[in-house]
């Protein structure tokens, strides 16, 4: 073979090499090197661990239970969608708040887990927004107010979306709810029965107002 031709093909096999070869370290202006603040971060902080960590890390978000500041709010009861609720909404009674504004607890009956519900009351009409941990909004509820007390209309979801019709009512003592269509019978009624002497077994009646 001829020696001419042998020491060309060795040059292009070591020219080959070298573009495979990997860059030094601190090597610079080479073709296909990304500048700083282009390049993908090493180490810990490579694809947002640091974030994940921090997030695991975070104690985990502990169930509400009922705040006993809202027992002595009024009481409604009633259903929304399918469900039975349990509902105590009042005023709120802060230096800094509304007098229109409101807020409380519900929770579905036969299930311990409470969610806040805080909003206005403007006249007749109820606008009020629900969290299941205190800090998320995971829903909007639009009502009105009946001449009874009672008020009704539907909760969504925080983007609007699936509206779920409810119906409450202020409770009154001794009376359970009624049993929905198909279901089981109402659970017994969170209120005391009223006293025998009671007049139409209204005496302990809540004003929803």
């Amino acid at each position: 073979m001829n020696r001419s031709i042998t020491l060309a093909c060795l040059a292009a096999a070591l020219a080959v090499a070298g573009c495979n070869s990997p860059m030094q370290p601190g090597a610079s202006g080479a073709a296909g090197v990304l500048p700083p603040d282009q390049r993908e971060p090493i180490g810990a902080d490579a694809h947002g661990a640091q974030e994940a960590i921090a997030a695991l890390a975070a104690p985990p978000v502990k169930p509400l239970t009922p705040n006993p500041e809202y027992a002595k709010f009024p009481h409604y009861i009633g259903t929304l969608g399918d469900k039975q609720i349990d509902m105590k909404l009042g005023a709120k009674s802060g230096p800094e708040d509304d007098p229109s504004g409101v807020h409380g607890e519900y929770q579905f009956i036969g299930n311990p887990a409470v969610f806040l519900v805080a909003g206005d009351r403007d006249g007749d009409t109820l606008e009020i927004e629900e969290s299941n941990d205190g800090t998320h909004i995971t829903g909007n509820w639009v009502g009105k107010f009946a001449a009874d007390g009672s008020v009704s209309g539907e909760r969504m979801n925080p983007d609007d979306s699936n509206p779920q019709p409810f119906d409450l009512r202020p409770a009154i003592a001794g009376r359970t709810l009624p049993p929905l269509s198909g279901s089981k019978p109402a659970a017994p009624s969170l209120e005391p029965a009223p006293p025998r002497n009671s007049v139409g077994g209204t005496s302990n009646v809540i004003i929803g107002e």
